[in-house]
């Protein structure tokens, strides 16, 4: 299938912004790190892919969320939510709120629940995503909407439940290439003459170079048939993991950061994590030689991700190792990691589509809802690719989603 073509007022909208980050390449001696691009692209205020006033979610967008395929995902993440109000402030975080139906959803199931939200709180810097927000609420919970607020920045302290749905995958990464023979570059992005951008390397600083070994390092501990990442081969097998040819992946700093910001203000409740990607020992795994960069325009997935900044997402999967460790940085236990076709099992959602379709009649729309179902479960679509990850501070261990076919083992 051919890619649908922005019409002129995107291409000059993205031009714009192009032009704005060529001089600042320019003003940075002709070369920025790509996660600072990337930052820019999709973040840059006014023009940015989140920033820009372009509505990326759902059928008439680039993509879409789970909380849009089926009700029953807001369902499953509400019975997990509810199961923790028992031990903490009955108050939801969420971050990446997108058009806020996984709120509307979240918050009409804990009030079926007999748990509601005392308080949900979005975060959420986007003008016309607060508003987006705003009008789905008022339409789908009207009742609870004196509930929700809209943040500009993550609160100092936090008591109750942080939740996002693919929020890391779209937070900056850095890019590295290791050309197999010990050298390694930081992939970055030059202007071209026609006004675009291509891809330079530059060799890589200590600081990259000891970031990718521990990532690395970490990947060779999880593996229970490789090194054990100690004494003095330590140095040494990390790298010869990648194989002898050109390697490109990504590094996600600024989601370790993140969460090693919010597990430090969680003073007690949990932090959940929806998201594509994997452990590190499969985030590094020698044939993923390319990386996971992609970017995405009208439900297609394609790797020309510096073309048309601004009107397409650019996302990395998720090293959820890396996840871990900063977490565990920041205090916080590790609850659980696993599929998100296994955690929406255990949250009991094929008892919910069962009470929903029960001594109805087949028609389109218990047909659509078994479709999305089988969407969120599918090993082939978003089951196995997308992973739940919980970290939690003063909380139970084991909680309801990971009580069977938990995979911390894996990390």
């Amino acid at each position: 299938m051919t890619m649908p073509q922005p019409d002129p007022q995107a291409l000059a909208h993205s031009a714009v912004l192009a032009a704005r980050i060529g001089d600042a390449i320019r003003a940075d001696g002709g070369w920025l790190p790509f996660d600072a691009w990337m930052a820019r692209a999709l973040y840059e205020p006014g023009l940015g892919y989140y920033a820009g006033g372009a509505h990326p979610f759902g059928a008439g967008g680039d993509f879409v969320t789970a909380p849009e395929l089926s009700p029953a995902f807001a369902d499953c993440i509400a019975a997990q939510v509810g199961e923790w109000f028992a031990h903490c402030d009955p108050v939801v975080i969420e971050f990446g709120a997108g058009t806020g139906r996984l709120a509307a959803g979240v918050l009409g199931a804990l009030r079926a629940l007999g748990r509601p939200a005392h308080r949900y709180a979005i975060v959420e810097l986007s003008g016309t995503l607060r508003a987006q927000q705003r009008e789905t609420l008022a339409r789908l919970v009207p009742e609870a909407l004196d509930t929700v607020e809209w943040l500009d920045a993550l609160p100092a302290t936090i008591d109750g439940v942080v939740i996002g749905n693919e929020v890391l995958d779209a937070m900056p990464v850095r890019l590295f290439e290791h050309a197999g023979d010990g050298a390694l570059d930081e992939i970055g992005v030059a202007a071209d003459d026609a006004g675009g951008f291509r891809w330079a390397a530059r060799p890589a600083d200590a600081g990259l170079r000891e970031a990718v070994a521990e990532a690395l390092r970490a990947a060779v501990r999880a593996d229970p048939y490789g090194d054990d990442g100690d004494g003095a081969q330590a140095a040494d097998v990390p790298w010869a993991l990648l194989g002898p040819g050109r390697y490109r992946s990504e590094l996600g700093l600024q989601a370790a950061a993140w969460i090693g910001t919010v597990g430090r203000a969680l003073r007690r409740g949990a932090m959940l994590l929806v998201d594509y990607g994997f452990p590190a020992r499969e985030y590094y795994h020698p044939q993923r030689d390319g990386g996971t960069l992609i970017a995405h325009r009208r439900h297609h997935a394609h790797g020309d991700v510096l073309r048309w900044p601004g009107l397409q997402d650019v996302t990395a999967h998720v090293d959820f190792s890396a996840a871990a460790r900063a977490a565990s940085d920041a205090g916080l236990a590790l609850l659980g990691y696993t599929s998100q076709a296994r955690f929406l099992l255990n949250c009991g959602l094929l008892e919910r589509l069962a009470e929903a379709t029960r001594g109805g009649a087949v028609d389109p729309g218990s047909v659509r809802a078994l479709g999305a179902v089988q969407t969120l479960l599918s090993e082939a679509e978003m089951g196995e690719l997308f992973k739940v990850i919980a970290f939690g501070r003063g909380l139970p261990p084991v909680p309801l989603g990971f009580v069977r076919g938990d995979r911390s083992g894996s990390l």
